[in-house]
């Protein structure tokens, strides 16, 4: 195992169920990456919606995928109970949307949930009950989803390191893979440190794999996001932000997103970098993007503000499969990742051990190459992003409904 977030801990703990020997090896620490340091949002179903899906993929394929995601959020709240990993788990997700011509496909896409898939957790808010749930501003409607989850990623993603642990799986934290090897029956994996022999591997490293795999390494885009915790805030400030303790995703092409910890802090996501390197200061960088939704929060301190990388592919579809039988990997989550990244770790466990049918489901999705190769595919992709970033600033500002 070469990752541990959390696909690489969710394969881990999958792998000692069934019996065989594992090790992972992880570049830095636990939870270094994406697994650790994003907005703890669980969502139901993939990246895209079911209409999308069904259109590019067919319904069969878009009815399995359908599935899978809900077996996604449950595969998290099981193994949350089955190891006692305390990680503020809670209920109920609202995306809400900034642009007035959205509302149509919002509804379009709950009624098809309803009638094609008999899924009844969702629902539409119009302006008005958006208003009743959260007093951002700019945001025109939406849709919330009760069986939806939300989390904190970081005690999550240790809990399962020690729930892998208890189940015999040795992790080495600060020990870099350098190279894989395939040969007829073994796989050797030179860190640093040593070589590991196996007789099958699994790529974690989502964001992280650089030229680990360059065939790999092609299908998915690093992409730089950042958050930030505010104060603890009062029960009135706390209450104007998500009366029902939501976690909410605005429709921005780069999206705002937000929750409340524990101890009523406000976690806000917002903005983006797409080079290697990260803002000089990620408190005030995000802070535009906050106040943009909540202005009446611009006397509230903000007391931390960290960044992590995460993958996006092509069609923001999840990038699963194996090579030669021996090595087994799953990427590009496109934000999607508590879920769809804990799931795809199971899948690979399960196909190793011969069960293959819900890997295949994912494996079959086509993901294409980012253009222009290693040298070009960074320049494209901040041009990609700058263009549709621009158009969110120029859209025409949708008045406040509170």
């Amino acid at each position: 195992m070469i990752g541990a977030g959390l696909t690489g801990l969710s394969a881990a703990v999958a792998l000692r169920d069934l019996g065989l020997n594992t090790v992972v090896l992880e570049a830095k620490t636990v939870g270094h990456g994406a697994s650790g340091r994003n907005g703890g949002h669980v969502g139901v179903g993939q990246r895209r919606g079911q209409l999308i899906l069904e259109r590019w993929l067919g319904l069969e394929h878009a009815r399995a995928l359908w599935q899978l995601g809900l077996d996604a959020v449950d595969l998290v709240g099981e193994l949350i109970h089955r190891f006692n990993i305390e990680c503020e788990l809670k209920s109920g997700n609202l995306f809400a949307s900034a642009n007035p011509k959205l509302t149509d496909d919002l509804k379009r896409e709950v009624e098809h949930l309803h009638s094609v898939y008999g899924y009844s957790s969702t629902r539409y808010l119009s302006p008005q009950d958006l208003q009743q749930e959260t007093q951002a501003q700019g945001l025109v409607d939406g849709v919330l989803d009760t069986t939806a989850k939300h989390l904190h990623p970081l005690k999550y993603v240790f809990g399962l390191a020690k729930a892998a642990q208890s189940l015999g799986c040795e992790i080495y934290e600060n020990t870099q893979v350098t190279r894989i090897q395939q040969d007829v029956d073994t796989v050797k994996i030179y860190t640093e440190h040593g070589t590991v022999c196996a007789n099958k591997v699994v790529l974690a490293c989502n964001a992280y794999l650089d030229h680990l795999e360059p065939h790999l390494a092609s299908k998915v885009m690093p992409i730089n996001n950042y958050m930030i915790a505010t104060e603890p805030l009062s029960e009135e400030l706390a209450h104007s932000i998500t009366r029902s303790d939501l976690a909410i995703a605005d429709s921005q092409f780069v999206v705002n997103y937000w929750k409340l910890s524990e101890d009523k802090r406000l976690l806000f996501g917002g903005g983006e970098t797409y080079s290697r390197r990260f803002p000089s200061d990620i408190r005030a960088f995000v802070r535009p993007h906050l106040l943009s939704r909540y202005p009446q929060l611009a006397q509230t301190q903000i007391t931390h503000g960290w960044g992590g990388t995460l993958a996006i592919t092509r069609n923001r579809l999840p990038h699963v499969g194996h090579i030669k039988q021996q090595v087994y990997y799953a990427q590009g989550f496109s934000g999607h990742g508590i879920s769809i990244g804990t799931l795809t770790g199971k899948l690979m466990a399960q196909a190793i051990a011969g069960q293959t049918e819900n890997f295949t489901q994912f494996e079959k999705i086509p993901i294409k190459n980012f253009p222009g190769g290693p040298l070009l595919k960074w320049p494209s992709l901040v041009a990609g992003m700058l263009f549709y970033s621009l158009k969110d600033k120029l859209s025409p500002k949708v008045r406040s409904l509170v």
